[in-house]
């Protein structure tokens, strides 16, 4: 029995030993580990950091370098410790939109300013770069006149002319209408000379990409002015189309062509076509018309003003006398709006129809069924991106 004891006592303590190192090894091995994982993955949220700040810092260098290269022409830049003082803190807003919201303010030399502060953007601010560059290189009447911006890290804002009467979409869209249609015909004149200097006076041509009721402000006298140029691009072009494999708009005023390029290349005619659905809101919002109990399609109602021109626009319940514009603008809108971007008039073209008499205009083609409403399931108007596969050429 002693001998049986002494036997376990030594087995005991030869194994005890290995087994207390076995499990002391595992518990460092254990541990190490832990600590490995935990240092990788601070490692990575670091690198992550630095990565997102560097892209950040990059890009907004970038940014800085191309409003550098506006050079003279480059407007004020302000701080936004300014931008707060000349808006009272932001305190009285003019409107809102899908890029920013816009502050009323007044300069130190008593100017009143419209100050757009901008939404946080997806990408690199390129819709803020665009808008600043393609502001700074024009200088026509009926083109907004930028004063200033900000861009102090993620605090973007464009500072411009105060327009006192507001968009265009606030008036046509209105039931107290003020408007009459001599002065609308006026509007409508001084919006295709501010696309045709766009499309031809600038030394480098600008695509718009978002001609629509509420992009058109009106100063003191009604004067119209294309604003909002936060799509547009500086194009370099190839007679007349863009080299571009990417365009953007508003659903409802978008051309075909920038859905699917089956219906043509995208370029200065995009515009022009946005250019005849703005027109045709435009009556619409100045007639009673009324398509039918269901009119939400917009591929209706340039029919219905079609059937109507072919007959009289008395059906439109326009006022007495007022018939030669309302044909007028009815009739250069949908010229604007046909299908393909070579059977729509340029800018050019357009001023010259809306001067002559209506009488002497021949009757457009109906325009092809063609609902952007219909595809994107839409039933207001939304600001939407499509990649094209390929570029245009």
């Amino acid at each position: 029995m002693a001998s049986c004891s002494v036997a376990l006592f030594f087995a005991e303590s030869f194994f005890f030993p290995k087994k207390c190192i076995f499990s002391v090894s595992m518990c460092i091995v254990a541990t190490t580990l832990v600590f490995i994982c935990l240092a990788w993955l601070i490692y990575r949220r670091k690198q992550k950091f630095r990565s997102g700040f560097w892209r950040a810092y990059s890009a907004d260098q970038s940014n800085e370098e191309v409003l550098k290269r506006c050079g003279s022409l480059a407007p004020q830049r302000y701080k936004y410790s300014e931008l707060k003082k000349i808006t009272k803190s932001f305190k009285e807003k003019l409107g809102e939109g899908g890029y920013g919201v816009v502050f009323k303010g007044s300069l130190r030399d008593g100017r009143i300013v419209a100050v757009k502060l901008l939404k946080s953007s997806k990408g690199n601010g390129e819709d803020f770069v665009n808008e600043v560059m393609s502001i700074s290189q024009t200088s026509h009447i009926n083109i907004v006149n930028l004063l200033g911006y900000c861009l102090e890290g993620s605090k973007r804002a464009l500072v411009y002319e105060y327009m006192p009467n507001g968009s265009l979409e606030k008036h046509i869209y209105s039931e107290q209408l003020v408007i009459g249609w001599e002065m609308l015909l006026k509007i409508a004149i001084g919006i295709a000379r501010g696309l045709e200097y766009l499309h031809q006076g600038c030394n480098t041509r600008i695509i718009h990409f978002d001609i629509k009721p509420h992009n058109i402000l009106l100063d003191n006298e009604f004067c119209p002015k294309i604003s909002d140029f936060g799509l547009a691009k500086l194009c370099r072009l190839n007679g007349s189309i863009l080299s571009t494999a990417e365009a953007r708009g508003t659903v409802g005023f978008i051309a075909p062509e920038v859905f699917s390029r089956a219906f043509g290349a995208v370029s200065t005619k995009s515009d022009v076509y946005s250019y005849g659905m703005m027109l045709l809101e435009m009556i619409r919002g100045k007639t009673n018309m009324k398509g039918s109990a269901d009119n939400s399609s917009e591929a209706f109602f340039p029919h219905l003003l079609y059937d109507h021109l072919a007959g009289d626009m008395q059906g439109c319940q326009v006022e007495d006398g007022t018939e030669e514009v309302s044909r007028k603008l009815t009739s250069v809108g949908l010229f604007c709006i046909q299908m393909a971007p070579d059977d729509r008039p340029s800018m050019s073209r357009v001023i010259e129809m809306l001067e002559k008499s209506a009488s002497e205009f021949e009757m457009p083609p109906k325009p092809f069924l063609y609902s952007p409403f219909q595809s994107a399931n839409a039933s207001t108007f939304t600001t939407v991106t499509v990649s094209m596969s390929s570029s245009c050429t």
